[in-house]
């Protein structure tokens, strides 16, 4: 009898003992429950590990790219959070040229009430564009045109005799209008553009940055009547009193692309730019994996006969966005 209360006294230790080593697990595990909770609910430092993933995702980019392009001066935006991907000497002066008409056509646009306004180009005006050697859409001297038409040989074939007319329709002159682009700039928060002409022909005092750009075009894309322009590849317009069949207007930027795909998505429009002193500009939208993105280059070696090395950056980052996001 008594071997037996002996055994019995010796289990019951056993099983005090394993049930106060339960206890203490049990409140181990309450309290590092407790802990993490209240680290993840007050803390707002603490970023997920896919946070973290796109955040050196981006900063890869970053340093491939900047390293990579041809041009000078670029900027990337994520249209999806306003977020700058790419960022190289974005704030430094650049000659905008033909990319000044992406405002040229904005401002348009905003400024009709009509958009199927017939306006009329003088012959004085084709007559100072050809001595500049302008580039020009194909409208003729003395010929009324749809003020949509001009705004389409604007933005595609990047018509100076498209820009002036439509200056002239509004403003009562070039002068005056550039008075309005100047105005709408400062609105918009351009800072350090200032355009002295509505066609990006060259002027020392006609001067932009590549972040004023992206800011102008992330602006105009909200417009569905630009948003419709600036994607076209071509148009075909109304027919004029000295062209019954209108004429066919082609994207300056599609026309030297051999397709429009990049890795997970597509280019959707752009706006080409050129003059000795600005070199080979681009200013470009693109969807890829869902979302959009603008890309704007400026200062690439090169002319329109040359290798066209702002189109070569823009398939490049495009190209590589869709790689480092499913890396």
């Amino acid at each position: 009898m008594r071997d037996y209360r002996q055994k019995y006294k010796k289990i019951k230790r056993m099983i005090n003992r394993a049930l106060s080593m339960i206890c203490v697990c049990v409140v181990c595990i309450i309290a590092l429950f407790l802990t993490n909770y209240l680290i993840r609910n007050n803390n707002p430092k603490i970023e997920s590990p896919l946070k973290i993933k796109e955040t050196r995702i981006y900063e890869e980019i970053d340093q491939i790219k900047v390293e990579d392009l041809y041009s000078s001066n670029a900027i990337l935006i994520s249209l999806d959070n306003n977020d700058i991907l790419l960022d190289k000497s974005s704030d430094e002066r650049i000659y905008p040229a033909s990319l000044t008409k992406i405002m040229t056509a904005i401002l348009a646009i905003e400024n009709l009430s009509d958009l199927d306004e017939m306006i009329y180009l003088s012959e004085d005006m084709f007559q100072e564009l050809y001595s500049e050697n302008a580039s020009m859409a194909g409208f003729l001297p003395n010929e009324k045109v749809a003020a949509i038409d001009l705004i389409y040989g604007v933005l595609l074939p990047s018509g100076a005799e498209s820009a002036i007319g439509l200056a002239d329709a509004i403003a009562g002159s070039e002068e005056n209008y550039v008075k309005l682009m100047n105005k709408k700039a400062e609105k918009l928060g351009m800072n350090n553009s200032h355009f002295t002409n509505a066609t990006g022909l060259h002027d020392t005092n006609h001067y932009s940055t590549v972040k004023d750009i992206a800011i102008l075009l992330e602006y105009a894309l909200q417009n569905d009547t630009f948003r419709e322009v600036y994607t076209s590849e071509r148009h075909t317009t109304k027919a004029t009193n000295l062209q019954p069949y209108g004429i066919t207007l082609r994207s300056t930027m599609f026309k030297k692309m051999e397709t429009q795909d990049v890795n997970g998505g597509v280019i959707e429009g752009g706006k080409t730019g050129y003059t000795e002193e600005a070199k080979l500009c681009l200013a470009s939208l693109a969807k890829i994996d869902g979302k959009e993105y603008i890309l704007v280059t400026a200062d690439a070696e090169g002319s329109p006969q040359t290798e066209q090395f702002n189109i070569l950056d823009a398939f490049n980052v495009y190209n590589q966005i869709f790689l480092k996001d499913n890396y």
